[in-house]
Order: structure tokens, then C-alpha cells, then sequence
């Protein structure tokens, strides 16, 4: 009995420990029922503000919500790129300065920062070393960089390309009297070739080379700029000289004001053997009757070099892919401030490239392609006779797709083929970027 009963006296004990343990908590909740139930009238009176002042609090975070997912799924945080272009005086840096504005409108790019550089080689080398993520360079340069050979031997480049631009034009000119109609005409003349080094002499050997020709064949070789080349032909010591730039060359049209001279042709088989060998190089035509292009009785058929922008293969194909398009609705828009690039046409933008384009830039082109070929599924829907044409390129793949929709603007006109390297095109540039130069752009020799 006396065991009964002390088992329950402990018993009792236990409980009123546990019940004073779990007291804090009791008391906790009855006081906040309390303080609920004693603002409640409060709440109620306000219940109309708070409830915007709710809702204005998740919209806000929905947004800041969704901007964060936006950003998660572009694939990261926004980049920094550093713009290598070439010399103040010259076409790169204007088209930078005219970009930097475009990019830096992209959620994914934080900042670009223009810098003066070498031009192509320094650029290249720059992308390699993680010093520029964006640059302008010529097609020949980047060509041997990705095949790692000449000055790049043994030590090739991981480049992509965002776009081609506009082409450096070779131009050969020759005084009247000199009788010089071809290219194998300047056999046992006096030449000037441009300065040692420069984009114009690499040309100009490459030329030579395609006529079976070295300057071991040549009366005089004169290794001068487009403006000691003007003088000397002028004053009668040379014969004729190249030049490559874009058109006009204020140069040649300073010379043509003193100077009866013909342009010589880089055609036939000097053409053919030039771009078999060297595939960077395309054909030109300089234009007839075209006052702001010399204003030529006939046409002459050359080739060019063009320049393209490039950027790193690791570069992110969500960067690559906006750089790409925000540069072609720049160039399709009336905001086009740089003269090389208001007669550039946009839809060559990705064609005959000899640096592979970033898989980012690709995806961006392919959807301009499928928007082609979707508008003329419609035009052809509408022809009515043409509606199963229509039907069957629907269904094709979107690359089969663009080349049975080929429109005028696939292949640019060579009339619109032309380059920053005029007057007009620096004031331009001073007008719409403040990293505009001095010099005329069209009197600086390409820089490799």
C-alpha cells in the first residue's frame, strides 16, 4: 500500500514538472492571442494598406525573382569585354567607340571599355592572352592565326567570329602614260608597294605572285605610303603603286585631281589564282559612273580583304548570340553613325567567313534564316500556283530552307561593298563617337 502510494506521489511530481516546462511556451502563445486579438481592430482599420503594401511587396520580388532567373538562365553573370580596335586615326576605333554603346545595352553585358591597339595581330594576340574579348581584324591575318602559320607558326589562335564587316578594296593604280592595262604589265616597272610590313604590301606581294611575278621583276620596287606613293607618281618617278583600302582612297582621288591615271584590273586568272590560293580574298567591282566612287568611265574588277569581328571560342554562346544580334538591329536601324558601316549590308553578315562563326552568333543567324524562309512560304502561299513549293520548303531544315529562299539582300551588291577609309566617314564618326581620330582614315594603310 505504502509502495502504491509513493508511486503516486512521484507520479503527480512528474506531471507538474512537465506542466511547468512547457510553460514558457503557453504563456508566449496566450500573449501573442492576446496582443492579435487586441490589434485586431488595428488591422482591420488598416487591412487596405496593408494589403497593397503586400502586394506592391511581391511584385517587387516576383520581379526581382524573375530577373534573377532570367539572368540564371542566360548562363551567368553579366561580362566585362575589353573592344581592341587599331589606330585612332583609322576605321577600328570609331566602329568601337560607335558599338560600345550597343553592347552595353545588353542585360548580359555589364561594361565595354575601347581600347587603341596594333590592329589584327596585336588583337589576336590580345584575345589569346585574355586581354580583349572583342575585336576588329582583317580576314587574311585571322586566317593565318587560326591556321597557325607565318607569324602565328606553331602557335595558333582560339578565335570565333560575331560578324564579317566591310572589305579592304586592293586598288591598282597606274599614270596614263605608263601603259600599264594588267597586272603583268608591271613587269620591268617602277612600283610602290606600300610601307614594309604593312596590309598593303602583303597584298601587293600576293598580287605579283598570282601574275608569276616577284619584285625581282619589277624596274623599281618603292616601299611607300599611299601619300609619298600619290607624290612620286605625280612627279613622274613611279609607274604605278597599290593601294588597299576601302573606296574611294582620298589619296587616289587627290591624285586623280593632278593625274591622268587608269585603274588596273585584278581579274582572270590572277583573280582566280589569288583566291584559290589565298581564300580570304574575294571579288570587287569598282562601280561606273559613281561620283562618289571616282565616278569611273568602266567598271574595274578587283579583289578585297575583309575585315570581321572576332572574340574568344570560350567566350559564352549567350554573350555571342546578343553581340550578334544587337549588331545587326544596330546596322538595320537609322542610329548607324560610322560611314564603313551605313553601307555595309547586314545579311552578309555571316557569309563567305573564313574564321569559323561562334555557335552562339550561328544560333542567332539561323534564326534569321528560318524568318526568311517562313515570309516566303507566305508569299509563296499567297502566289497561289506556288502553294505546294510553299508547303514542301516549310517542312524543310532551316539551313535547306535559306538557300532555296535566296534574296537580293543574300549576297551584298559590290556597290555596297565599301569601307570607313573616306572623308566623309570620319566626320561622321566625330559626329557620333567620341573615340573618333584626327587623321583621315583613309590615309593609314591597313596594320597587320
Amino acid at each position: 500500500m505504502m509502495l502504491r502510494t509513493g508511486m503516486l506521489v512521484a507520479a503527480l511530481g512528474l506531471s507538474g514538472a512537465l506542466l511547468v516546462g512547457c510553460g514558457d511556451d503557453s504563456d508566449d502563445q496566450a500573449k501573442s492571442e492576446s496582443q492579435e486579438s487586441s490589434s485586431s481592430q488595428q488591422e482591420t482599420q488598416s487591412s487596405g494598406s496593408s494589403t497593397q503594401d503586400t502586394a506592391s511587396s511581391d511584385t517587387a520580388g516576383s520581379a526581382d525573382n524573375a530577373d534573377s532567373q532570367d539572368t540564371a538562365a542566360a548562363g551567368g553573370e553579366p561580362v566585362n569585354l575589353i573592344f581592341g580596335t587599331g589606330g585612332t586615326g583609322g576605321s577600328y576605333y570609331p566602329i568601337g567607340g560607335a558599338l560600345k554603346s550597343v553592347f552595353e545595352k545588353s542585360d548580359l553585358v555589364d561594361g565595354v571599355q575601347v581600347v587603341s591597339t596594333g590592329a589584327s595581330v596585336q588583337n589576336i594576340n590580345n584575345i589569346n592572352d585574355g586581354l580583349n574579348q572583342v575585336a576588329i581584324v582583317m580576314s587574311d591575318v585571322a586566317y593565318d592565326a587560326v591556321k597557325g602559320q607565318n607569324q602565328f607558326e606553331g602557335q595558333p589562335a582560339d578565335i570565333e567570329t560575331i560578324a564579317g564587316l566591310y572589305p579592304n578594296v586592293v586598288q591598282v593604280v597606274a599614270t596614263a602614260d605608263s601603259d600599264v592595262h594588267s597586272i603583268a604589265d608591271l613587269k620591268g616597272k617602277r612600283v610602290g608597294v606600300g610601307k614594309v610590313g604593312s596590309g598593303v604590301e602583303q597584298s601587293a606581294a600576293k598580287v605579283l605572285e598570282s601574275a608569276g611575278l616577284s619584285y625581282d621583276d619589277l624596274a623599281q620596287v618603292s616601299h611607300t605610303g599611299y601619300a609619298d606613293s600619290v607624290t612620286e607618281m605625280s612627279n613622274g618617278n613611279l609607274d604605278a603603286a597599290f593601294f588597299t583600302s576601302g573606296v574611294p582612297n582620298s589619296s587616289i582621288t587627290g591624285l586623280m585631281q593632278s593625274t591622268d591615271v587608269t585603274f588596273v584590273p585584278v581579274s582572270g586568272d590572277v583573280a582566280s589564282t589569288l583566291l584559290e590560293k589565298y581564300p580570304y580574298y574575294e571579288n570587287y567591282e569598282i562601280p561606273a559612273g559613281a561620283p562618289e566612287r571616282y565616278n569611273l568611265g568602266d567598271a574595274v574588277d578587283t579583289v578585297a580583304i575583309r575585315n570581321i569581328m572576332i572574340v574568344p571560342s570560350s567566350m559564352r554562346d549567350d554573350v555571342a548570340e546578343d553581340l550578334a544580334k544587337r549588331f545587326h538591329d544596330y546596322l538595320e536601324s537609322d542610329s548607324v553613325s560610322v560611314g564603313a558601316l551605313k553601307q555595309f549590308d547586314p545579311s552578309t553578315m555571316d557569309k563567305n567567313l573564313v574564321v569559323p562563326v561562334h555557335p552562339g552568333a550561328e544560333a542567332f543567324y539561323e534564326t534569321l534564316s528560318s524568318s526568311e524562309g517562313a515570309a516566303t512560304d507566305g508569299d509563296a502561299a499567297s502566289a497561289g500556283d506556288d502553294s505546294d513549293l510553299s508547303e514542301e520548303t516549310a517542312s524543310m531544315p532551316a539551313n535547306e530552307k535559306a538557300s532555296t529562299t535566296t534574296s537580293d539582300g543574300a549576297e551584298a551588291e559590290p556597290s555596297k561593298q565599301t569601307s570607313a577609309e573616306t572623308p566623309e566617314d570620319n566626320i561622321d564618326a566625330a559626329e557620333g563617337s567620341e573615340t573618333s581620330g584626327d587623321d583621315n582614315a583613309q590615309d593609314k594603310e591597313p596594320q597587320s
